[in-house]
């Protein structure tokens, strides 16, 4: 079993809390196993009777008749009769379907249509067991019908919301405990979805590849109605060969027209990109003006919630070390709960000739947790003193009191440069986060 103490301890700290804790996350990566196996596990090893513990897989052909929103609320009720405290786990709610509210159906059971205004839904049963005293309410979600960024608008503030993701590079090591450097090499390439760690070579990479044929291309163009399948998969393959990169839709959409000659609009490539962050799959780093104090629209960099799965996509031919080092960096800065962006300002420089230009800058990531701001930059490798001056160079125009890191790929001891900026190896920064 790959332990998620992170995760298991998120959990920990929401128990009892009053509200239903949602689960959300990427397909595949490990929602309902976190419940059904950690988490139960967890509860009976702390002295929970197994029949206090209520399962419920939504997508099992058995349970069929739980779907109807109310079959599921008098089936969990009698379940969990009396005063004991019992621990209700809802796999996959998303296959309970809404019904009109049977007082205006003389007591019948109706599937709700879109037009309906008067309904009641998964969400009612999960808020209405939720307000049970002996109870505590644990929901998963997400196919083609509803992703899992929609179970949690459904529930707005009256949820805790727990977002997870594939394995991070420390739960990587954690699990693998080779050296820092082979994990790294392996998680780099084939990344840290659950069933992707425990397969040999072979079967890692067909089933990486498999997930967006058989899971997200099929979620995303079922959800949201696209027709364009041959777009969606383009945008896929540039988000791909571009992380790292400042996107935006219309710089995308030229890029299909003049590359795969796909006629398609930026609003087009805007909704199928959107589509792919509503999914978890890809996450979004906006720009953010370091000297003016304000997030900058227009572009923005894209990363995949998984280096595996970005490599899958292309068919593991693209292997472009620095944009990959600097996705995982990302990844685990989200992970140990930093907000990131991009940053950037401009600055007035003179030319050789004497003539001053306006120039813009940038740093890899602004990473802020709590009362602590970091400057990071990504370098793979730095092993001459141009490109340490290169990598410096922001850090030199903004001279403020954050903390400048350039993490590089090369094992290192930690060191300082002239100006008093860190270097440090990448493995030792993603494991002393």
């Amino acid at each position: 079993m790959i332990a998620r103490p992170f995760y298991l301890n998120k959990l920990i700290r929401a128990m009892g809390n009053g509200f239903p804790k949602v689960i959300t996350g990427v397909r595949r990566c490990g929602k309902s196993y976190l419940l059904e196996n950690i988490f139960v596990s967890y509860l009976t090893e702390h002295g929970t009777p197994k029949k206090n513990i209520i399962v419920i897989a939504l997508d099992d052909a058995s349970n069929a008749k739980y779907r109807d929103p109310l079959n599921l609320l008098d089936h969990v009720i009698e379940l969990t009769e009396g005063d004991d405290a019992h621990y209700v786990i809802l796999d996959e709610i998303q296959e309970v379907y809404s019904i009109v509210n049977p007082e205006l159906t003389e007591g019948k059971h109706v599937k709700a249509k879109g037009s309906d205004e008067d309904i009641v839904s998964f969400v009612d049963v999960v808020l209405a067991l939720s307000r049970r005293k002996n109870l505590d309410v644990y929901v998963t979600g997400s196919n083609s019908r509803m992703l899992s960024s929609d179970v949690v608008t459904q529930f707005r503030d009256k949820a805790t919301n727990i977002a997870m993701a594939p394995l991070s590079f420390s739960e990587f090591h954690a699990y693998s405990k080779q050296s820092e450097e082979r994990d790294y090499a392996e998680f780099a390439l084939h990344g840290g979805m659950p069933l992707a760690v425990l397969k040999d070579k072979l079967d890692k990479e067909e089933y990486l590849k498999s997930l967006f044929q058989t899971t997200y291309f099929k979620d995303v163009l079922e959800h949201h109605h696209f027709r364009r399948s041959e777009v969606l998969e383009e945008v896929c393959n540039a988000a791909s060969q571009t992380i790292g990169q400042l996107q935006n839709a219309e710089k995308l959409a030229n890029r299909l027209r003049s590359t795969h000659h796909i006629e398609v609009t930026k609003e087009t490539v805007s909704d199928y990109l959107d589509a792919f962050v509503d999914a978890f799959l890809l996450r979004k780093a906006e720009r953010y003006d370091l000297k003016g104090g304000a997030m900058i629209g227009g572009s923005r960099k894209y990363y995949f919630a998984d280096p595996g799965l970005r490599n899958a996509r292309l068919s593991f031919s693209f292997p472009d070390q620095g944009q990959i080092m600097e996705n995982i960096i990302f990844n685990e800065l989200i992970y140990h709960g930093y907000s990131v962006s991009v940053g950037s300002f401009d600055s007035i420089e003179k030319t050789a000739e004497g003539t001053s230009v306006r120039k813009t800058n940038e740093v890899d990531f602004l990473a802020v947790l709590g009362g602590e701001s970091i400057y990071i930059q990504s370098c793979y490798s730095m092993a001459d003193a141009e490109t340490i001056s290169r990598e410096s160079r922001p850090f030199d125009l903004l001279r403020d009191a954050r903390r400048k890191v350039i993490v590089v790929k090369d094992s290192v001891a930690r060191s300082k440069t002239a100006s008093g900026y860190e270097i440090v190896g990448v493995t030792e920064f993603l494991l002393g986060l």
